[in-house]
């Protein structure tokens, strides 16, 4: 029997406690014995702890919550206290309680000399209302075990910038320690120091309390997403009105995935043109919908031109319900553009109003003075010549800057103080766990840069156990090569280097699992059989029409990867057929939504990906017909031979392009075809390794 320890209890943790306790029933592992170790006295980490009034989750319902144990009679969004609820009752309703050791800090691990780990954990005090320092409480206890699932998170130790003078501000807190509006007083000015979305929904609850004054402090600028899709009314100069009963699909969920991820070309895949498409399709959707390209209705506190790209930034989902309180001082005089007017009358879209208050966005605050006023960092901006002589003396400031990770369990050694374990920026397979280290895995420590974090860590979680359980480890199989063009590409001096593109991350780690259906996969899905084995019976007429258009059309949401392979669920059919992800297709407005979304990347990169993989194949098949050396050790007549073999299973396949592939990892192979052009491809492939003409991903 083996034994995993699970150190955090917050969404990772506890998805990952699953899966570990589910192995032996998904692909017959070995019984594991599993503990978790929480500090806090419930699980559901920092949405226990650190959540504030008013607090909404920025990622939707749809995408956010687990495969198997979705939310009820919920809106789009779920408020923070709702989703610590959701983390609560999934707990409860996978019998997880018994595996979790609550109010237990973890004090160290360390390797065994034999291989393995020891945990020394430490029970503590409940000091529920005393704040989050407390005394231990009890003896340093021990527990051998095999392997450690890290999952203690990426909001851990608050980062506090220095501000030279900040002493001089009367009340100084930074956003883990905010939790109302009562906090900010009245008639007093509030700084907020911070445009992420905590810092967005900190200003928004200042601007909409008693307050004098509201300034919000940005470094390098960001950018204003609405979290849904925004859906403009065409042609209200004809007394088209916007729909105040349609609320808009949640953005997060409108991507269409059928050749963005399941079915496009490596080449295509891992180049920059897809970034570029989405780039300019952004920017065009902002300008059409409000005006601005650089973020929904936001006219001032733009990111610089070389920041300005999806595949850089993270987009600020909160910070919607401030735009109307920024950008007053600065809109109107982009509205008397005769461009902007001639939009106006052809596109409509709904805003959020303001109160009459303005928020003053400043640039970053370089010191407090011995007055206690404030001075901002000259950026040659806008908002810096707007407030450069105005006094700026805050009452209280709050800073929304942010976490720094930590792993104090992880104890220096030896001469050269460093620790024997690797953290999560040293993770080289899938960013979750060492090549040479697969006991240690970190769940949870990727960020999307338009998406969630608990299905990326239930995705993470899945691959680790499948990883340590399955008998035949993947890392070996897993090639570094299909890791780059899921990463997002920030630029040197950011802040953050951990992020990722969320839809395209999921489906790899789908794909090194055998989890990710194929057009060719989906009538044995329908018919009810499983990858596995196993008999079933047909699907209903409804699940048989919603479950492909779900597939081809939707996101890459989680339950999508459960309809086969190693950790296959009976239900998952029912769930993709279910009206929560089918109205994520029929929600979407009819020409923003089902055109510009729908089919206009269908209509791009479909015939974009078929193009290269053409390419691809004419030019492998010339330089070896030529007998340009492969680096493959290969005789020309042999590569020749292969040639001609691959001549002819292209020939055959073209046909049949979007069937599903014979595996993730070997290039194009077709299923549909019968063995012997899929065996002949294979053959071809191992002899001439080096040929450039990978196909669709599958």
């Amino acid at each position: 029997m083996k034994r995993v320890a699970v150190i955090g209890g917050g969404p990772a943790g506890i998805v990952t406690l699953k899966y570990l306790l589910e192995a032996q029933r998904s692909f017959g592992a070995e019984e594991v014995e599993v503990r978790l170790y929480e500090y806090m006295h419930n699980v559901g980490g920092t949405f226990l702890t650190r959540r504030y009034e008013d607090a909404e989750l920025v990622s939707s319902k749809q995408l956010t919550t687990f495969s198997d144990f979705r939310a009820k009679e919920a809106g789009d969004f779920l408020k923070a206290v709702q989703y610590a609820q959701y983390l609560e009752d999934y707990v409860t309703h996978f019998n997880l309680w018994p595996h979790i050791n609550l109010l237990t800090r973890v004090v160290e691990v360390r390797k065994r000399p034999g291989g393995g780990h020891t945990i020394s954990y430490q029970r503590v005090k409940d000091q529920r209302h005393g704040g989050l320092e407390r005394d231990a409480d009890g003896d340093v206890q021990e527990w051998d075990c095999d392997a450690v699932a890290v999952c203690s998170g990426l909001h851990v130790l608050p980062n506090m910038p220095n501000v030279p003078g900040l002493e001089r501000v009367p009340e100084v807190l930074h956003s883990s320690q905010f939790k109302a509006r009562s906090q900010f007083g009245k008639d007093k000015t509030v700084v907020v120091v911070g445009t992420g979305e905590t810092g967005a929904d900190v200003a928004h609850l200042a601007i909409t309390s008693p307050t004098k004054r509201v300034v919000l402090c940005h470094r390098e600028g960001f950018h204003i997403a609405p979290k849904r899709n925004p859906g403009p009314v065409l042609l209200p100069c004809l007394g088209r009105k916007l729909n105040p009963n349609e609320p808009g699909i949640p953005i997060d969920v409108s991507r269409t995935n059928l050749f963005d991820t399941t079915y496009v070309h490596p080449i295509l895949r891992n180049s920059f043109v897809l970034w570029e498409y989405y780039h300019w399709y952004i920017s065009s959707l902002l300008w059409v919908s409000a005006g601005s390209h650089w973020g929904m209705d936001q006219w001032v506190g733009e990111m610089p031109p070389e920041r300005h790209h999806p595949a850089r930034i993270f987009f600020n989902k909160t910070a919607m319900k401030i735009c109307p309180y920024i950008s007053g001082p600065y809109k109107a005089k982009y509205q008397k553009n005769w461009l902007y007017r001639i939009r106006k009358a052809l596109m409509q879209t709904p805003i959020p109003e303001g109160n009459g208050r303005v928020i003053d966005l400043a640039p970053w605050p370089k010191a407090i003075n011995e007055d206690g006023s404030m001075t901002i960092t000259n950026n040659g901006r806008p908002e810096y010549e707007r407030l450069k002589d105005d006094v700026i003396k805050p009452d209280i400031m709050v800073f929304a800057t942010g976490y720094a990770q930590s792993f104090p369990f992880f104890k220096a050694q030896g001469e050269d103080k460093t620790s024997e374990y690797p953290v999560p920026d040293q993770a080289d397979v899938r960013n979750i766990w060492k090549r040479d280290e697969p006991t240690v895995g970190f769940i949870g420590f990727l960020r999307p840069g338009l998406g969630a974090i608990p299905p990326l860590a239930e995705m993470q979680a899945q691959l680790w156990v499948y990883n340590l359980l399955a008998g035949d480890p993947l890392s070996s199989k897993l090639r570094p090569e299909d890791e780059p063009h899921y990463r997002l590409q920030p630029l040197g001096n950011a802040r953050i280097h951990y992020g990722v593109d969320h839809e395209s991350y999921v489906y790899q780690l789908a794909m090194d699992m055998g989890s990710a259906p194929g057009v060719t996969d989906l009538p044995r899905i329908l018919l009810g059989t499983t990858i596995y084995g196993g008999g079933g019976t047909f699907a209903s007429l409804r699940t048989w029409f919603r479950i492909p258009i779900v597939w081809a059309l939707g996101a890459n949401f989680v339950t999508k990867f459960r309809l086969q392979g190693p950790w296959a669920l009976d239900s998952a059919k029912d769930m993709m057929a279910s009206k929560e992800f089918w109205e994520t297709i029929t929600r979407r407005p009819y020409f923003f939504g089902h055109i510009v979304v729908n089919l206009l990347p269908l209509l791009i990169f479909g015939p974009m990906s078929f193009a290269v993989w053409c390419y691809a194949t004419v030019m492998g098949v010339f330089a070896f017909l030529f007998g340009m050396d492969n680096g493959s050790g290969a005789s020309s007549s042999g590569a020749r031979l292969s040639a001609l073999t691959l001549m002819a299973a292209t020939v055959l396949s073209a046909a049949y392009l979007f069937q599903d592939a014979i595996s993730g990892q070997d290039g194009l192979g077709f299923s549909g075809l019968g063995t012997g052009v899929g065996d002949a491809w294979r053959g071809v492939r191992a002899a001439v390794p080096s040929i450039g003409v990978a196909g669709p991903r599958r």
